[in-house]
């Protein structure tokens, strides 16, 4: 979902470029954005691709058997337009005409900005942080009014 729909209900033809992007990312690393979460740097799907990016490192986030089938610069080439559809500002994504264009040719694609979410969290990092993160209250009430 895009951040501008997520924050303020506002849909449009980027929010769909920004779902392409996070579709061809799943594809690539075989992962799915809903349930990906890594620890040892509190990083979640985006922030992790990201970061790879960054790092030089785009060929870690590309799963195994993406790995054996395709070329490796095509692979970095489309983990590149996925990020630039993923984009904080919807301004700053491509139209889907466009995405179309970088996929289907070699030109120089703009390098994207960082993507929304992506930085560190502080989400507690093991099952026993957020056992004591939490507090009990047993107390229960319960009032039974007829309409």
């Amino acid at each position: 979902m895009s951040p501008e729909y997520a924050m303020g209900g506002i849909f449009s033809e980027k929010s769909d470029v920004y779902s392409f992007g996070v579709l061809v990312l799943e594809i690539i690393s075989s992962k799915k954005n809903s349930n990906f979460y890594f620890h040892e740097q509190q990083l979640g799907f985006l922030a992790y691709a990201w970061h790879l990016w960054t790092e030089g490192k785009g060929v870690d986030f590309v799963g195994e058997e993406l790995a054996k089938a395709y070329s490796l610069r095509e692979v970095m080439r489309c983990i590149h337009i996925g990020l630039l559809c993923v984009q904080d500002d919807a301004a700053d994504r491509p139209i889907m005409p466009e995405v179309v264009f970088m996929l289907s040719s070699d030109t120089d694609a703009p390098q994207p900005k960082q993507p929304t979410f992506a930085w560190r969290s502080s989400v507690p990092q093991g099952p026993q942080q957020l056992q004591n993160s939490c507090s009990t209250n047993d107390t229960t009430i319960t009032v039974i009014v007829g309409r």
